[in-house]
C-alpha cells in the first residue's frame, strides 16, 4: 500500500511516499481502507519543527476490512471516521475502537473528516469557554476547518457580536459567508476593536499575547491550537480574565460519554443543514507535500483534505 513518510524534520519537501504491507489490527483496533484524510496544523508544525520523525496522524473516514480481537459495535463493510494516532497518511489506517464512529447515510468521506474531529474541537471550544447569548467573540484562524466550523458553532449558540481574524483579506468573504459580522487581520491587534468577551484561539505562538489583550473585563480565552505560547499573568489580573487549555483528545479519554453526545450533535446539525464542514479542496495522497504547503501559507479556506 502507499504511504507517506519523512525521515527528518522540515518544509513540505521532506514528505515521501512508499510501498509497505498493509498492517494487522491488534487488540481494539479496526483496519480502516482509507477514503479521506484530513490534514491538520499540529500534523504540519510536527513535520517542520518536530522532535523527530513521527507517523503522521490525522482524521480518516473509510471502509472497515478487518477487525482485531475485542472489537465490538463495528462490522466489516461498515463505513467509519476517526482520528488515528498512528500512521493515517496511508491506503490502509488503523483505528482504536473508542476513536471510530459510524459515518450517517448519506455522508461523504470528505465531509466526515472535515466534520468530526474539527466539528468537535469547534464544539468544546465554545463549550469550554462558558459563553453565554449575547456575548462578543473573537475568532482566530476563523479560515481553517476549525474555525470555519467555531463560527458556525459560535453563531448558532447566540453569539452577539462575532468577528473573524484572519491572515489575509482576500478571505474575508469566506468567513463572512459562516457567519462572522466583521473581520480583522492578525498584523493588526490595533484594529481588533472593541474587547471581546471570549477569544477561541486556534493560533498561539506570537499571538496569543495579543488575545489575551483584547479580552474584556472578566473575559475568558480559550486556547485549543498547537502554537504553543505564554501569558504574562499580570495580563490576565489587569482584566480579571481567565485563560483556559481545550484539547479534543483529553475529553474523548476523559469524558467519552460528553466527546459521544457532541459528536451525535455535530451529526444531527450537519443532517439539519445547519452546520456545514468548509473543504478547501481534495489533494491526491501522493501530493501530500501539496497539502502541507497549503497549510503552511495559510492559503486553505476550510479543512484540507487527502484522498488515496
Amino acid at each position: 500500500m502507499l504511504r507517506i513518510r519523512h525521515e527528518v524534520n522540515g518544509g513540505p519537501e521532506v514528505l515521501f511516499a512508499e510501498d509497505v504491507a498493509v498492517p494487522v489490527p491488534g487488540p481494539g483496533e479496526l483496519l480502516v481502507a482509507v477514503e479521506a484524510v484530513g490534514v491538520t496544523l499540529p500534523v504540519v508544525r510536527k513535520v517542520r519543527e518536530g522532535a523527530g520523525p513521527v507517523p503522521l496522524g490525522g482524521e480518516v473516514a473509510g471502509t472497515v476490512t478487518a477487525l482485531g480481537a475485542g472489537v465490538h459495535g463495528f462490522a466489516l463493510g461498515a463505513r467509519v471516521t476517526g482520528l488515528c494516532f498512528g500512521h493515517a497518511y496511508a491506503e490502509y489506517a488503523l483505528l482504536a475502537a473508542p476513536f471510530a464512529a459510524a459515518v450517517p447515510d448519506g455522508a461523504s468521506s470528505v465531509d466526515a473528516v472535515a466534520l468530526v474531529r474539527s466539528g468537535l474541537v469547534a464544539r468544546g471550544a465554545w463549550e469550554a469557554g462558558r459563553i453565554r447569548p449575547g456575548e462578543s467573540v473573537l475568532v482566530t484562524a476563523a479560515a481553517s476547518g476549525v474555525g470555519s466550523l467555531a463560527l458556525q458553532v459560535a453563531r448558532a449558540g447566540g453569539a452577539g457580536r462575532l468577528v473573524a481574524a484572519v491572515s489575509s483579506p482576500d478571505k474575508a468573504g469566506f468567513v463572512r459567508s459562516l457567519g462572522a459580522d466583521e473581520v480583522v487581520l492578525y498584523g493588526d491587534p490595533a484594529a481588533w476593536g472593541e474587547p471581546y468577551d471570549v477569544v477561541l484561539d486556534g493560533v498561539g505562538g506570537e499571538l496569543l499575547g495579543p488575545a489575551v489583550r483584547a479580552l474584556a473585563t472578566g473575559g475568558r480565552l480559550v486556547a485549543y491550537g498547537s502554537g504553543g505560547g505564554s501569558v504574562e499573568a499580570y495580563e490576565l489580573l489587569v482584566r480579571g480574565a481567565s485563560m483556559i487549555g481545550f484539547q479534543i483528545r483529553a475529553v474523548a479519554q476523559g469524558r467519552p460519554e460528553e466527546y459521544e453526545r457532541w459528536r451525535r450533535e455535530l451529526w444531527k446539525a450537519y443532517a439539519q443543514g445547519s452546520l456545514r464542514p468548509a473543504v478547501h479542496g481534495e489533494i491526491p495522497l501522493a501530493e501530500a507535500a501539496r497539502a502541507h504547503a497549503l497549510i503552511e501559507e495559510r492559503r486553505n479556506l476550510g479543512k484540507v483534505v487527502m484522498i488515496p
